[in-house]
């Protein structure tokens, strides 16, 4: 039995809501304030990393940018809502296209994307993450005290890669239908 258009389209829609909830959930529980730009490191790239490798480009983006702006505006750190809604949604929409090359999205069955392009796509969303929050950090306190944010936020990243790896294998392989979500 296939799923209707209208059917797929509203539980994608839930799906981001839900995901969304969730990074804000892993950016709020385990916050860890950083000393010079007055930011912080979280969880939150385990589940941007996660919606990328098993949903998508576009899951990623929305719940990932959405996610981590309205954890920084409830938690206290609206100056970088913006700032964390274009730089984690660049970060999910891009990790996405590298595991999932637009061809392979357009194909009615998914396969799972390849470790190597999960890897390839976390280096390139730890790069993007990496560097956007040095150049806000050092646009607002100066480039040199932002590079003290530099490896907090690549273990940061490191961690967000390596756990969504492991977890959209986990859930891919314990329940091959979700790939269907895909968005």
């Amino acid at each position: 039995m296939t799923m209707s258009s209208d059917n797929k389209t509203a539980l994608r829609i839930a799906l981001v809501a839900v995901l969304t909830a969730v990074v804000v959930v892993f950016t709020s529980i385990v916050r860890v304030p950083t000393p010079v730009v007055k930011g912080y490191i979280s969880l939150c790239d385990v589940v941007i990393c996660f919606s990328a490798y098993l949903f998508g480009p576009w899951a990623a983006a929305i719940s990932g940018g959405l996610g981590t702006a309205f954890a920084d505006l409830l938690g206290g750190y609206a100056v970088w809502a913006p700032f964390s809604l274009v730089i984690h949604g660049l970060q999910g929409l891009l990790m996405g296209l590298i595991a999932y090359p637009r061809k392979k999205i357009k194909t009615e069955v998914l396969s799972e994307a390849s470790l190597m392009r999960m890897l390839i796509a976390g280096l390139a969303g730890i790069v993007v993450m990496v560097g956007g929050y040095y150049l806000v950090g050092g646009v607002f306190y100066g480039f040199e005290p932002a590079l003290v944010e530099i490896p907090l936020n690549l273990i940061q990243s490191s961690v967000g890669v390596i756990l969504g790896i492991v977890v959209s294998k986990t859930v891919s392989k314990a329940y091959p239908p979700v790939r269907s979500l895909m968005w």
